[in-house]
């Protein structure tokens, strides 16, 4: 019995460890520090591209109901739930650069997995739309 005991210790641990590993791994993978094949970029970077580059476009992938409440100016809104079948709405050359954005930097690294997929070349902001605020861009409604 006690060495029945020893063993299911060991396995719980090793299931335990492994349980970790996957949750740090999906994490990772969220956030798009792993595997991912595009670029984020923090708001500032966002902003002076926005006002400099003329080959940007700026996709918001929020809901209908978080872009109603405030937005940038000229975002094209796409949810990223509806993203994937709605690609022709991004009326431009795949060569143009898309700033990507939704409320925290989350959905939107998402979204930037979905468009480089079908080759564009999205920029994701990190921290959303609540770091283009604290960067002191405007938003309208």
């Amino acid at each position: 019995m006690l060495k029945v005991i020893k063993m299911l210790k060991k396995y719980t641990n090793v299931l335990y460890w492994l349980a970790m590993g996957a949750m740090l791994f999906w994490f990772s993978y969220s956030k798009g520090w792993i595997f991912a094949n595009f670029t984020s970029i923090d708001a500032k970077k966002a902003i002076v591209l926005l006002e400099n580059d003329d080959n940007v476009t700026l996709l918001d992938v929020r809901t209908i109901e978080e872009y109603k409440e405030g937005h940038l100016r000229d975002a094209t809104l796409i949810p990223v739930q509806a993203l994937a079948d709605n690609l022709g709405m991004l009326k431009q050359d795949k060569h143009k650069k898309v700033i990507v954005y939704c409320a925290t930097g989350n959905r939107s690294v998402s979204a930037s997995r979905i468009l480089e997929k079908n080759g564009f070349t999205p920029l994701n902001v990190k921290g959303g739309i609540l770091s283009l605020k604290n960067a002191g861009v405007e938003v309208v409604k």
